[in-house]
């Protein structure tokens, strides 16, 4: 059974750090593509951030290019999004997700993607 378990969200003030972690279990999650979504009441769930499974190569969405960084730990069935100079348009709650084709993340199917974590919520607010 595939299951994924996030942490680290919580509150944060403008400006500061969370770094977002996703332990996959139940396949082989090297062989998987990573990607990170958000989403807010009301609306889509939002691309962030992709890593692929054979060279990391990483994709960003235009609003968190050079805040966030999408890293894996392959030896620990590991996702990570480390997301720095927070602003309050990045509260959300956020989805780590895997698929076997990273062009799934490329293309932006999101309703493609084969396995979704619960979520983690992130509020970034003073």
């Amino acid at each position: 059974q595939v299951q994924f378990v996030e942490s680290g969200g919580g509150l944060v003030q403008p400006g500061g750090s969370l770094r977002l972690s996703c332990v996959g279990s139940g396949f082989t999650l090297n062989a998987y593509s990573w990607g990170w979504f958000r989403q807010t009441p009301g609306k889509e769930r939002e691309f962030v951030a992709a890593i692929s499974d054979r060279d990391s190569l990483t994709r960003y969405a235009d609003s968190v290019k050079g805040r966030f960084a999408v890293s894996r730990d392959n030896t620990k069935n590991t996702a990570y999004l480390q997301m720095n100079s927070l602003e309050s348009g990045d509260t959300a709650k956020y989805y780590c997700s895997a698929d076997l084709n990273y062009l799934t993340y490329v293309r932006g199917d999101t309703y493609r993607v084969q396995y979704w974590g619960q979520g983690t919520q992130v509020t970034v607010a003073s």
